[in-house]
């Protein structure tokens, strides 16, 4: 894991549901292992979204929504 993935997984952890552990960090390693193996892309990332989307805390939605944008646009 990279310094930016790293980052990412400790704020998205800490907005995910207490009982979506497990299913945040599943997405997550699925995602960094496409990214280390350069097929993540925007395609893809719109497939997941509403994965990851559905198991954060109903606050943090749109933080996560906003910082998943904000990644999307360096695709």
């Amino acid at each position: 894991m990279n310094q930016g993935q790293e980052l990412f997984y400790n704020f998205f952890i800490e907005r995910v549901k207490d009982d979506k552990k497990e299913e945040a960090k599943s997405l997550l390693k699925d995602s960094f292992a496409k990214q280390a193996a350069g097929t993540f892309d925007v395609a893809y990332l719109q497939e997941i979204m509403s994965k990851f989307l559905a198991i954060v805390k109903p606050e943090a939605v749109e933080e996560v929504k906003e910082a998943m944008d904000h990644f999307a646009s360096s695709l």
